[in-house]
């Protein structure tokens, strides 16, 4: 993509009771996680400030965050860019969202009730409307929500800062996986989900979750193909 070409980052309304540092991170962080910033598009912190309208500093500051969190690369220039993509990294990111929220998920199963159980209901309809109108960034929003609201059923959970660093760092790239869903999403996993969700069957919920990641990314399911997508991801802007 084109190193200068114009960038939309989607603004929420700041509460009073938030800070606009925390705002800018909030609001940069959901950015990356979205795929709003995409591999090779250059940022500088006076870009994003005139973006946010507000000034360098707290900018300097969420750039600083995301930067220790993985998601964003900090050049000497002070140019920002999203980090480059290896084949290895991209099959650790996958695996590891595999490993924990599939155990996120059997172990919120016990604190499901038929209100959460609805609400997850919901969410999926509404991603299939998402899916039917082509508003890919709408299905990605909507699709970290279930999941989101899946797991945060237990009280207890201590994964989902783990789960969001995952989808952080995958964010950028996840664009193209959701352009090729229909390719090889054939199968409903959430609707597998949510039956074994009503039969309280833990290992039937975690091969659901697991196929679910697994099939959303798919368009990288052999080595030539992930390398390619890996290529086609780090390749010079034009």
């Amino acid at each position: 993509m084109d190193k200068k070409s114009p960038i939309e980052i989607t603004l929420t309304e700041r509460d009073d009771a938030v800070t606009i540092t925390q705002w800018v991170y909030r609001t940069l962080r959901n950015a990356v996680m979205n795929g709003e910033i995409l591999p090779g598009r250059a940022l500088t912190i006076r870009e994003l400030a005139k973006i946010l309208d507000v000034s360098p500093m707290p900018v300097r500051e969420a750039l600083r965050q995301l930067a220790a969190e993985n998601a964003l690369e900090i050049q000497g220039n002070r140019r920002v860019m999203v980090p480059k993509m290896t084949a290895m990294k991209f099959t650790e990111l996958c695996e590891a969202r595999i490993a924990i929220e599939s155990h996120a998920a059997a172990r919120a199963l016990p604190y499901i009730d038929s209100g959460r159980l609805e609400q997850l209901r919901g969410l999926d309809r509404l991603i299939d409307d998402a899916q039917d109108a082509g508003n890919l960034e709408q299905v990605s929003i909507l699709n970290q929500n279930f999941h989101r609201a899946l797991y945060t059923a237990n009280p207890h959970q201590v994964t989902l800062p783990l789960i969001e660093s995952l989808w952080l760092q995958l964010g950028p790239f996840m664009r193209l996986a959701t352009s090729k869903l229909e390719e090889h999403y054939q199968v409903d996993r959430h609707n597998e989900a949510m039956a074994a969700i009503e039969k309280h069957d833990a290992f039937a919920l975690q091969l659901a979750i697991t196929a679910d990641i697994r099939e959303g990314f798919s368009f990288a399911a052999t080595p030539e193909l992930l390398q390619r997508f890996i290529d086609k991801s780090n390749a010079p802007a034009a």
